[in-house]
C-alpha cells in the first residue's frame, strides 16, 4: 500500500511512523486514519520490530486534531462511524505487543493528544502543546480522551482540561504526569531513539508480558492484577530470553536476547 499521509520506516528493530500532512498540521482525516491502521498491522506482523515511535512531520505539530473540514460535514451516523474507526485504530495501537513511544514535536490537540495517550509513554519537545479542545466546538473528545486521560491523571484534573478545552505546555503536561520527559526540539527524536534502542535490547517475550500485565491490571482489582502478574512471570521463566538473561548474570557477561520462544 502506497501511503500519502504516513511515512513508515523500520531499521534495526525500531519502527517510526510519521504523520505527514504538515500543510494541515497533520490533522486526522479518514484517509490518514486508514493508512495509520494499515501501518500498525505491518508493525504488529514484523517479528523483528521491538519498539515503535510515533511523531509528526514538520516542527509545528504532532497531530493537531481531527480535520475540521471533514468533521463539520458529518451527519450523526457518520460521526459515530468516524469515532468508532478512531477507537478501533487507537485500541490497536494501545494493544500492540511492543512498547510505543509518542515523540510529540508540536501541537497534540484533540485526536493528537488521544493518539499520544494510547501510547505507552510520551516524550515532548519544549514547544509541544497538549489539549482536548473539542468542547470549544460544541463536541467532546471522540477517540478515547474522556477515558484514557482520567485513568492517567485522575478524574478531577481530566475534567478541568476537558470542560475548559485548555491547551497546556509540555512542562505543564509533565507536571500532571501526562509527559515523561521534555527535550529541546532538535534532540527529541534522538532521545526517543535512544530509549527505543534501550528497550529493543531487552528480551522480547518479557517486554510483551510486562506491557500486557500492566494494561490488563489497570482494569481489575489489585489481587486479580497480582494473579495476572504471577502467571506471566511463570511464562517468562520458560522463555529462551529468561534462560539467557539469568545465565548471563551468573556468568558476568552481557545477555544476548534473541526473542525466540523456543530453543
Amino acid at each position: 500500500m502506497a501511503y500519502k499521509h504516513i511515512i513508515y520506516e523500520s531499521k534495526q528493530g525500531i519502527a517510526v511512523i510519521t504523520f505527514n500532512r504538515p500543510d494541515a498540521l497533520n490533522a486526522l482525516n479518514s484517509a490518514l486514519i486508514r493508512e495509520f491502521s494499515h501501518t500498525l498491522d505491518i508493525v504488529a506482523e514484523d517479528e523483528e520490530t521491538r519498539a515503535l515511535i510515533l511523531t509528526g512531520a514538520g516542527e509545528k505539530a504532532f497531530v493537531s486534531g481531527a480535520d475540521i473540514n471533514e468533521l463539520a460535514k458529518l451527519t450523526p451516523l457518520e460521526a459515530k462511524r468516524f469515532s468508532q474507526a478512531g477507537h478501533s485504530v487507537f485500541a490497536k495501537l494501545q494493544n500492540l505487543s511492543i512498547p510505543v513511544i509518542a515523540a510529540v514535536n508540536g501541537y497534540a490537540l484533540g485526536g493528537g493528544s488521544e493518539i499520544a495517550l494510547a501510547c505507552d509513554f510520551i516524550y515532548a519537545s519544549e514547544n509541544a502543546r497538549f489539549g482536548l479542545p473539542e468542547i470549544t466546538l460544541g463536541l467532546i473528545p471522540g477517540f478515547g480522551g474522556t477515558q484514557r486521560l482520567p485513568r492517567l491523571i485522575g478524574q478531577n484534573l481530566a475534567k478541568e482540561l476537558i470542560f475548559t478545552g485548555k491547551i497546556i505546555s509540555a512542562e505543564e503536561a509533565r507536571a500532571m504526569g501526562i509527559v515523561n520527559n521534555v527535550y529541546a526540539q532538535e534532540s527529541l527524536m534522538e532521545e526517543a531513539l535512544k530509549t527505543a534502542n534501550s528497550i529493543a535490547a531487552k528480551g522480547k517475550f518479557s517486554l510483551q508480558a510486562a506491557k500486557q500485565v500492566i494494561n490488563r491490571g489497570l482494569d481489575v482489582d489489585i489481587a486479580s492484577g497480582c494473579s495476572i502478574e504471577a502467571d506471566a512471570f511463570a511464562l517468562c521463566m520458560g522463555s529462551v530470553d529468561a534462560k539467557e538473561g539469568t545465565c548471563a548474570f551468573l556468568e558476568k557477561r552481557k545477555a544476548k536476547f534473541t526473542g525466540a520462544y523456543t530453543h
